[in-house]
């Protein structure tokens, strides 16, 4: 419970690394979450060092410059608009490769969108699991981010996710959250 009842959303850092091999270990878990047609259309750059953060930097909005930049990586989640092309090591037993690429581009790029944030989502418990801190941001220039680190890849930033350990003097009071009755019902 501790997962979702004491994490946070951290917009402060320690000054503290993350090494290589954690984030291994966290793409690890986070890769074995399920999605649509096992079909696992996320994509991820984690920017760390001072040369990847400064090329990230013009993308960022500007409140979220300091946060991001004093983060110890930053990753950038993103969806591949051709991740069908991988379905048939992804799912072996039928051909799904061909029935995605017989759907019209944009039915296509929506898969790849809501299955992508579903591994966002295991990105973030993987990582609160590992022991680090996260801080999702929405503020950048998509258009930004894709020139600068995505060159002619077909992917598409969904948004960014900051990662390390968390300086609990910055955080925020929590927000209030909505009650069961305000956003959902049992049919």
């Amino acid at each position: 419970m501790s997962l979702f009842l004491q994490a946070r959303t951290h917009n402060g850092w320690l000054d503290r690394p993350v090494p290589d091999a954690v984030l291994h270990e966290l793409f690890d878990l986070l890769r074995m979450g399920p999605t649509s047609a096992d079909s696992s259309p996320a994509r991820f750059v984690f920017v760390k060092s001072a040369a990847a953060k400064e090329r990230l930097r013009p993308a960022i909005y500007p409140g979220n410059v300091e946060k991001t930049m004093s983060a110890p990586v930053t990753v950038l989640l993103a969806y591949d608009l051709t991740f069908h092309e991988r379905l048939p090591k992804r799912f072996p037993m039928g051909d799904k490769r061909a029935q995605f690429a017989a759907m019209p581009a944009d039915v296509r790029a929506g898969h790849a969108l809501a299955n992508a944030a579903l591994e966002a989502g295991y990105l973030i418990l993987a990582a609160r699991a590992l022991g680090l801190d996260c801080g999702p941001i929405g503020g950048f220039d998509a258009a930004k981010v894709e020139e600068a680190f995505f060159g002619d890849l077909p992917w598409k930033v969904l948004f960014l996710v900051n990662l390390g350990y968390g300086d609990p003097a910055k955080l925020y009071p929590r927000n209030p959250r909505l009650t069961f009755s305000e956003v959902a019902r049992i049919e």
